[in-house]
Parts: structure tokens; sequence; C-alpha cells
């Protein structure tokens, strides 16, 4: 568990104007806490600014420009004085088969998902490393563990986010600072529906494999079994625990979906063990 220097712990949440972020935010500032509720539009988080007063400032931040994030860390650590909890949440889905992905568009998703989240580490860790206190929650999701057609550049995205923070969760624990990875399954937020992104082309080819699991994901907005204020809880009872883990899976699709995924790739390591064994170079 980190140490914070008072009763208090003051989160910084990327990505608060909606959905998980929005859920984190709220259950954080009831049980006490201090928050920095940020989002691309300040005006989307200034209701909770007003709501709870001396506990919750609301600023803007763009995760892809840096000047945003440096600005908003700053106006943070000079309101309430310092960043306890870091919470990267900030991010969003993109539809298409990888060879109908456009180009820009696949740039965008990956500054957000994933360079968007270096910014905003790099803007916050001195602080931390300053401490020797803090904690980083980076948001990626059952997709970060499996891939499935149709959503190959947001697995790609998330793929590479569980990479860098586990190397990063080696390089901060000497220096007191935890990283957890959170993995949800399907949350009941707008992930699906307003907030996705869809490539207009569409290629015949891949009608019965992409195509079937874009209209699947769409029509699936607004079904999920996930409640994102139990996912949020989930994440903040997970930061103040005395042992939290490297990964937090949450919601019982992406229990179901992370032991499956285990079962195949057990099986086919061992299927091509003497294989495998056959790179070695003789006597290792």
């Amino acid at each position: 568990m980190f140490n914070s220097t008072d009763e208090t712990s003051v989160w910084l949440i990327t990505g608060c104007s909606s959905g998980l972020g929005r859920a984190l935010a709220e259950h954080v500032l009831g049980r006490g806490d201090r928050v920095a509720v940020t989002a691309r539009d300040r005006a989307a988080v200034t209701d909770l600014a007003d709501r709870y007063r001396n506990r919750a400032l609301a600023l803007s931040l763009d995760v892809t420009d840096p000047d945003s994030v440096a600005a908003a860390v700053t106006s943070c650590e000079e309101h309430f004085g310092r960043i306890d909890v870091l919470v990267n949440n900030a991010g969003y889905g993109y539809l298409a088969a990888v060879e109908e992905g456009e180009d820009a568009a696949v740039r965008a998703i990956f500054d957000t998902n994933v360079h968007g989240v270096v910014t905003v580490l790099k803007a916050v860790l001195p602080g931390m490393r300053a401490r020797r206190s803090g904690r980083i929650v980076n948001v990626s999701s059952f997709g970060g563990l499996a891939a499935f057609a149709a959503t190959g550049y947001y697995h790609a995205t998330k793929f590479a986010l569980e990479g860098l923070s586990e190397s990063l969760a080696a390089e901060l624990a000497p220096l007191g600072i935890g990283v957890t990875i959170v993995e949800p399954g399907g949350l009941r937020t707008e992930w699906a529906g307003r907030s996705m992104q869809l490539s207009p082309l569409r290629l015949e080819d891949y009608e019965e494999t992409a195509g079937k699991r874009r209209a699947s994901t769409l029509a699936a907005s607004g079904r999920q079994p996930g409640d994102p204020a139990k996912a949020a809880a989930a994440i903040a009872e997970t930061v103040y625990a005395d042992r939290p883990p490297l990964r937090l899976l949450l919601g019982s699709d992406a229990l179901a979906g992370a032991r499956a995924r285990l079962e195949r790739l057990h099986q086919e390591i061992d299927a091509n063990e003497s294989l495998t064994r056959s790179a070695d170079l003789e006597g290792q």
C-alpha cells in the first residue's frame, strides 16, 4: 500500500466525462478522497466539482496534447499538493478488419490509448518518485489478453499497454510506487455506443468475420453485463489493498474469457514443446 501523508489521498483520473472514469471519480469522492476529475471538455466534469466543492478539481486534459497534460498535472499538484493515485482511463475502441483500418484513425487510437498514457505517466511520475510513494492504475481490457476479429487495432493498443505496464511495475517497485493493470470485461458504458469509432471501409471478404463481430459489438451496447459502479468500487479496493495485484480482471465474462485463453495457450505450448526445444544450441 502506498503511503499518504494525511488521512485522504489525491487521485488524478483521466477520461471522467462518462463511463468507468466518471463512476470511479464519484466513488472515490464519495469515500472522502480528493480527485482531479479530467476530460477533454472541462464542462463535462464541472458538475462533480460543484457537488464536492473543495475535494474535486475539474480540469481540461487531452492526453494527446502534452501541453494540456502538463498544465493539468501542475494544476492538480498546486491545488492539492501532490498526486497519490494516477488512473489512466482515457481511451476508446475502433471497429475495422485489419485491412480496413484507416491510417489516420489507427494512429489516432494509438495516440490516445498508448502514447497518451505515456505522456501522462511522464508528467506525474517525477512527483511520485520524489516522495517514494504512489500508485498507477492503467485501465486496459480483457481485450489486452485475448483478441477477436474487428477490434485488432484496439487489441494492439491494449496489448501494448499491458507490456508497458509490466515493465513499469518492475521499474517502480523499488521506488515505493505500485502498478495495477485493470482488465474489464463488458461494462455497461458508451464504449460500444457513442464512443466507438468505425472504419467506413467494408470489404466483402471480411463480412463473415470482422463484419459479423462489428455488428454484434454494436448490438451489445447497453446490454453489457458489467456494472461500472461496482467496477469502480473494486478498483478503489485494490488501490488501498496491502498487496495489490499486478492485474485485476473485472466481470465474470472477463474471468471466464481469461481462463479459456490460458487453457488454449497451455494446449498450444504443450503441443509444440518438441519443436520449441529444437531451436536450442546443442548441449544447452
